[in-house]
């Protein structure tokens, strides 16, 4: 009997929420942000339009595998990170990088979002799934693109004209 698979952040909640949702569910974490921007040059491109260029380390990579492994005997894929913009963007990240491995099929994806790990909490947002928030998604682009372009190359400058800074991001 295929389930649906509960994507969230964190390990600690990925325990306390499958207690709440039972046996009709899987969940699964992510560990954080599963893909970044390499530190070389080129991983944003703004001559093409501010391309991206995404790079999965070897420990998401192992996370990203099982998700993907247990995504092809799921019902359909709830994708519940955490409902501010770096969670909207780990949601992103999860499912395009599934898209890229082909597991989805024709498997229904939803994103839910709740603001405490409460029973109530959880099996009310479980009620009201949407789609990923692509506005939430690109300011996390945007952030992503001016701290690559602006901020890392600032941050060494700053550093030294400012002791006790921290960043230009």
């Amino acid at each position: 009997m295929s389930r649906p698979l509960v994507i969230v952040e964190s390990p600690a909640k990925a325990k306390t929420i499958n207690k709440y949702l039972g046996s009709g569910y899987e969940v699964y974490a992510s560990f954080g942000h599963v893909r970044d921007l390499p530190s070389q040059d080129g991983a944003v491109d703004p001559d093409d339009d501010f391309a991206m260029k995404w790079e999965v380390d070897f420990k998401a990579s192992k996370r990203l595998a099982e998700i993907a492994a247990a995504v092809k005997d799921a019902d359909g894929v709830i994708l519940a990170t955490d409902p501010d913009r770096e969670g909207e963007a780990i949601s992103w990240h999860v499912l395009e990088i599934l898209k890229s491995k082909k597991v989805l099929k024709d498997k229904r994806v939803q994103r839910v979002v709740f603001n405490a790990i409460t029973k109530s909490a959880i099996l009310e947002a479980m009620k009201a799934p949407r789609e990923i928030d692509t506005d939430l998604v690109d300011a996390y682009l945007a952030r992503r693109a001016l701290d690559y372009l602006v901020g890392f190359k600032l941050s060494p400058v700053l550093w030294r004209k400012l002791p006790g800074a921290k960043s230009a991001g």
